[in-house]
């Protein structure tokens, strides 16, 4: 009776010994975005855990350096932002408190998503200062929603977590080939739906555009901040309302976290479309992972240049 009782108790605690070595077998990997931690949720599949700083309904350069992400950094093995200083004034405090080594800089537990992907609005003058506004000296940060630089995104994922764990490298290897297969298929349906529109002019609130714009055929006629991470002011916005007349925009696109008031002034001005859309995953319940997100984005336009 005994031996009865005993027996599915051992069993249950091998089960239990079993299931925790697993679960620690797992790469631990952070990001400092949504965008990274869908791809790499992608691309890492069941060998990794991943969490992310940021939310996708946050602004992403505005980001409290929480006590909580120390926790999550120190146990993290890869570490990956966005970078060209997206992350600045909160990423080195997060690392910094984790007291984590692997993570930092120069490691290989520390991975710069940028790498090789292409930039856009690199600065020429060596001088940038807070005049002109949140000018990033490296480039323009928001080159995730190019779909060819989710590829780079990926292959940049894929390495780096074959490299700290080689036994798997081709595991990883095949899902990049995967999400490489199904972004070049997406991008042929996403481009044959704004094809009509290649060339139209839009307006947009924030500098979060240029990346999506240059990849899909569509021209910025002006932008509502005066100078990027400035609130609108009224004379501003009276320069875009005549930009907009002269240009014919039809479009406002803006991101799910501004103040939709300066927007929807200028748009009553103008009859152009405030269009709204989520410019990260998870930005809206419906914007899942990277996929989702760019539909959401372009279902949303085509809509916007409809009506």
């Amino acid at each position: 009776m005994k031996k009865m009782i005993v027996l599915p108790i051992i069993f249950m605690l091998c089960f239990l010994v079993s299931s925790n070595a697993c679960a620690k077998d797992k790469i631990n990997v952070l990001t400092t975005t949504p965008d990274l931690k869908s791809i790499a949720e992608f691309i890492g599949g069941d060998k990794i855990e991943v969490d992310s700083i940021c939310k996708g309904y946050q602004d992403p350069h505005f980001v409290e350096a929480k006590p909580s992400f120390m926790i999550k950094a120190k146990k993290a093995d890869l570490f990956i932002r966005i970078g060209l200083e997206l992350e600045i004034g909160y990423e080195d405090l997060i690392i910094n408190g984790s007291r984590n080594p692997k993570i930092r800089i120069g490691q290989i537990g520390h991975l710069d998503a940028s790498e090789g992907a292409l930039l856009l609005e690199v600065p020429t003058t060596t001088k940038i200062d807070r005049s002109m506004g949140d000018v990033h000296p490296m480039g323009n940060p928001h080159y995730w929603l190019d779909p060819l630089n989710a590829k780079v995104i990926a292959s940049n994922i894929a390495e780096r977590l074959s490299k700290l764990r080689p036994e798997d490298e081709a595991y990883f290897k095949r899902n990049l080939a995967d999400f490489n297969h199904k972004i070049d298929e997406k991008l042929i349906e996403w481009k044959n739906k704004l094809a009509p529109f290649k060339g139209a002019n839009i307006a947009v609130y924030h500098r979060s555009w240029p990346y999506f714009i240059n990849r899909f055929g569509l021209d910025i006629t002006c932008e509502l901040e005066p100078k990027p991470g400035i609130p609108p002011s009224p004379e501003h916005l009276k320069d875009v309302i005549e930009k907009i007349k002269e240009a014919d925009v039809k479009i406002i696109l803006m991101e799910v976290f501004y103040d939709e008031k300066p927007a929807q002034f200028v748009a009553q001005a103008t009859g152009a479309k405030v269009v709204i859309v989520p410019n990260s995953v998870g930005a809206t319940k419906e914007a899942k992972d990277y996929f989702s997100l760019m539909d959401i984005i372009i279902d949303k336009l085509v809509q916007g240049f409809h009506s």
